[in-house]
């Protein structure tokens, strides 16, 4: 088999490994996923958190190994990579229809928009949510509370 093969292949298992707080997106989703490269007779998988220090790395570094032994694909290396810094604009379109989906914003560069109603109408709560990605809003059309993505 090819490298461009092995790594069409790892790419292909790696597409369904989730992210551990949002585990309705994967991290080709989030862009966590750098690159899948042939390296010697095995493969290399680069990732970038979506900040440094981000707890979920660890779960994700593992989740990827794991995925490739089962795929059969070794040896396998994870390299993390700082930069350049991960920003949201990584984040694919599909991904920003599962946040949305799952009630959360998607990030944007102003106010988000409700996503329970679409208002525009929303103010922020806090800069703080239940992950550091993540910030809590308000909509004043509809009263719900949700989280929106921060933009970075």
């Amino acid at each position: 088999m090819s490298g461009a093969d092995l790594a069409a292949r790892a790419r292909a298992a790696l597409a369904a490994v989730a992210d551990p707080e949002l585990p309705f997106l994967t991290i080709a989703d989030l862009g966590i996923l750098r690159d899948v490269a042939p390296v010697g007779d095995g493969i290399e998988v680069v990732i970038t958190p979506t900040y440094s220090g981000c707890p979920a790395m660890v779960e994700i570094t593992a989740a990827i190994r794991s995925t490739l032994a089962e795929a059969g694909i070794a040896p396998a290396r994870v390299r993390t990579v700082l930069a350049p810094a991960w920003t949201t604009d990584w984040l694919s379109e599909a991904g920003r229809r599962k946040l949305a989906a799952a009630g959360i914003a998607p990030p944007a560069p102003r106010a988000p928009l409700c996503p329970r109603c679409a208002s525009p109408a929303t103010e922020l709560i806090s800069p703080f949510g239940a992950t550091a990605c993540k910030a809590l809003w308000r909509c004043t059309a509809c009263r719900e509370p949700f989280e929106a993505f921060k933009c970075h």
